[in-house]
């Protein structure tokens, strides 16, 4: 799973940059990456910025650390992930370094960022509420690579792959959950638990925690990893009837949901309760179906799938607009940066490129011109170059957020509409797939 972590930096910014920005443990810091600065440089233009900064902090950036279950993730992609993360998190108003460390069993990235925005100037606040938001985030973006997440609830870490076949009742996981699930009533112990396992065709691994092994499956799961109620002490108190796993149908709102497909969920194979609940519900969200196709004027599956089209292609257009322009003004707001630096220092450049000591001069100035140096580099890699008044750069960035926060407002509303329609279509397929389905069963038995 992915694990995030964070802690403050109140001295050697230097050493600790230094330390994630180490070859050997980079592949030759060919896993190294910078926003907003020079990786050579970072702690100085570090410095720099809180040197502007609004309010009081003793805190010099912040280290944050992103670890993957060994042999989950290839080097290059934990750094895509984390230059995801760094981007997202931050919203490009901190410089940061980026690094993979490669070192260990587990992959894991280093990210460095400074305590003060350099686009207010004001210190980042760590608290509960902003770890949560990296935490969500990491699991959100580990989710789209098909990575293991943290999953809210009881059960420990799973891929996000995995989470979705147990919520269809498909994962190993869930099968073993099941499997114990029926054979445990008739146990007088854990042992007897484990013997019947055997007999169903799983292997058991006996260790510090006990695992098991479905046929075909290639790895142990151990049951621990299950849930709080799998756990060996949980088991044999459950099998004393002291305890039971709550198996209760989760509770449904107003909108209109999947259609659950009985025949082939495992809860309903070993729940009757479940397969009656589950009957009714599908009776309702089939009426829904229905009564949403009526009002929403849909007359024909040709018509359904259009819509459904329709506002998949509004809801991506307005997503890459979106994007565009979060890449802008991103872009910007670097440029902003430094044509601050450079206006800043360059006379005490231009001092320097007039002195007849430049070597004097530098040793008393040595911090200023590397970053004047710095920030013509960065302009001139942005194409910032003759430089662009601040007030125009200003008028641009308030239009771009102005455009972003209509498109956002249209994004939302084309997603929401598109998730209802796609679940419309998706029970749609699934009532035209069951009298067919019947038809076969009939012409299977007439045989």
């Amino acid at each position: 799973m992915a694990v995030t972590k964070t802690h403050p930096i109140k001295s050697t910014l230097k050493a600790a940059i230094d330390y994630i920005c180490n070859p050997e443990k980079t592949d030759g810091k060919l896993l190294v990456s910078a926003y907003g600065c020079s990786v050579e440089t970072a702690d100085i233009e570090f410095a720099w910025t809180r040197r502007h900064a609004i309010d009081k902090g003793t805190n010099l950036g912040r280290h944050l650390i992103q670890a993957f279950e060994p042999g989950e993730v290839t080097p290059e992609e934990a750094h895509r992930i984390g230059m995801e993360l760094a981007r997202e998190v931050l919203g490009g108003k901190y410089e940061f370094v980026l690094t993979t460390h490669i070192d260990r069993d587990h992959i894991h990235n280093h990210l460095i960022f400074n305590a003060v925005s350099f686009q207010d100037h004001r210190h980042y606040h760590s608290n509960k509420r902003s770890y949560h938001e990296i935490r969500r985030t990491s699991d959100r973006i580990c989710k789209e690579h098909g990575l293991s997440v943290i999953v809210p609830g009881q059960d420990k870490g799973k891929s996000y792959i995995e989470h979705q076949a147990e919520q269809n009742g498909t994962s190993y996981k869930a099968k073993l959950k099941a499997a114990i699930d029926r054979l445990l009533p008739a146990c007088s112990n854990l042992e007897e638990l484990l013997r019947r396992l055997q007999r169903e065709g799983y292997e058991i691994k006996r260790g510090k925690y006990i695992s098991a092994r479905a046929p075909n499956q290639e790895r142990f799961t151990r049951l621990k990893t299950l849930g709080v109620d799998y756990t060996e002490e949980a088991l044999a108190a459950r099998i004393a009837g002291r305890s039971r796993p709550s198996r209760q149908p989760k509770q449904q709102n107003g909108k209109i949901s999947l259609l659950i497909d009985i025949q082939n969920n495992i809860k309903a194979q070993q729940s009757a309760g479940f397969t009656h609940w589950a009957k009714l519900n599908n009776l309702k969200q089939a009426a829904k179906t229905m009564n949403f196709l009526t009002e929403h004027g849909i007359s024909s599956y040709g018509e359904l799938e259009s819509k459904l089209t329709a506002l998949s292609a509004w809801r991506d257009t307005a997503h890459a607009e979106i994007k565009r322009i979060e890449s802008r003004s991103a872009e910007l707001t670097l440029v902003m940066k430094h044509a601050e630096t450079y206006r800043q220092l360059k006379p005490i450049y231009d001092r320097y490129r007039k002195s007849n000591n430049k070597e004097k001069f530098l040793r008393g100035h040595e911090s200023e011109i590397i970053l004047f140096e710095a920030a013509a580099r960065e302009l001139k890699r942005l194409g910032a170059v003759p430089l662009p008044t601040t007030e125009n750069m200003k008028t641009e960035l308030a239009n771009l957020n102005a455009e972003k926060e209509r498109l956002l407002a249209e994004y939302k509303a084309a997603r929401t509409e598109a998730q209802e329609y796609d679940t419309v279509k998706q029970n749609v397929d699934a009532l035209l797939t069951v009298p067919k389905e019947q038809e076969q069963q009939r012409r299977y038995e007439l045989e």
